[in-house]
């Protein structure tokens, strides 16, 4: 039987959805070698049982933590104008984000009228902290797309550390969002919370529960570590001490995000709460890659495909 395509399993609130995500290449790179890095991963990505590409929207955070960042910020493709141009023969949907404060109101516009409802969906993203000026805010990017174009599917950023997240997760629920998508996971128990709290509070107030697709990414070295910690994603000690002293950290980090992706489908089917998953791949270094394309295979077979 043929599998319903993302906007559909999506809509149906469907579990076992598989996307893989990437980054566009840097701004700084000439047209050629752009063109090389597109077909690589285009044909990495056809090996892969995938119902969907992410192409994250790439944005200076430095404004939420003062201390050095661990890898500096270089201005990436605007990833719908890199979908366009390079990623076109990709023929599975693609979930283009948006930080939308870097937008002004027309443009957002103009982008959400272009955009075939499809083949493509979004996910809005805010700014990274509550004092850096933006020329859209995300309640009013939300706004847009209602008045636009209502039908593109639009998802939502969701932060398992923060308190009370499943009621912000409601109340983007409310003003369009159909699903969720992950930051990175580590911390297992910060997510079966968040789960179960969401879980509860859609029972109690006889909402239908949408998708939660959780973001997994190796952490092949300790910089990589550093630079997790400073976007604010919550490592457990035991998880830190057993990167730090692994011989092979990617090769423990991959264990680690197999064993958290078979808790987190186990848990989600128990609840009866529909779910997914994403493979993130945004390394450059050759044998990250590799191990995140084998991470993606062995999470499909996980997921019964």
């Amino acid at each position: 039987m043929t599998r319903p395509r993302l906007p559909e399993l999506l809509s149906e609130t469907r579990s076992g959805v598989l996307l893989f995500s990437i980054t566009p290449p840097k701004r700084s790179h000439p047209e050629e070698r752009i063109k090389e890095i597109a077909e690589v991963t285009l044909e990495r990505l056809r090996a892969l049982d995938l119902d969907g590409l992410i192409l994250y929207d790439i944005d200076d955070e430095s404004d939420r933590n003062p201390d050095q960042r661990p890898f500096p910020f270089l201005a990436t493709l605007d990833p719908a104008r890199y979908y366009e141009t390079h990623l076109s023969s990709w023929t599975r949907p693609v979930i283009i984000y948006r930080c939308v404060g870097k937008y002004a109101e027309d443009e957002l516009r103009d982008w959400m009228r272009a955009a075939d409802p499809g083949r493509v969906l979004s996910v809005f993203v805010g700014a990274s902290s509550g004092g850096k000026a933006v020329r859209t805010g995300l309640r009013r990017a939300q706004e847009l797309r209602a008045e636009t174009r209502p039908e593109l599917p639009l998802g939502a950023v969701v932060i398992g550390e923060r308190r009370a997240e499943h009621l912000r997760m409601l109340a983007k629920q409310e003003r369009g969002a159909s699903f969720f998508i992950s930051q990175v996971v580590y911390h297992v128990n910060e997510t079966k919370n968040l789960i179960s709290d969401y879980y509860y509070e859609c029972r109690a107030r006889d909402v239908q529960p949408r998708t939660l697709i959780f973001t997994l990414s190796l952490c092949g070295s300790l910089k990589t570590l550093e630079f997790l910690r400073w976007l604010g994603v919550d490592v457990p000690r035991w998880l830190e001490n057993s990167l730090r002293h692994a011989g092979d950290p990617l090769a423990e980090s991959y264990k680690h995000c197999v064993d958290i992706a078979r808790d987190l489908r186990d848990f989600c089917e128990h609840l009866g709460v529909p779910y997914g998953f994403n493979v993130e791949s945004v390394s450059t270094r050759k044998t990250e890659i590799e191990a995140t394309t084998r991470l993606a295979a062995e999470v499909a077979t996980l997921l019964g495909r």
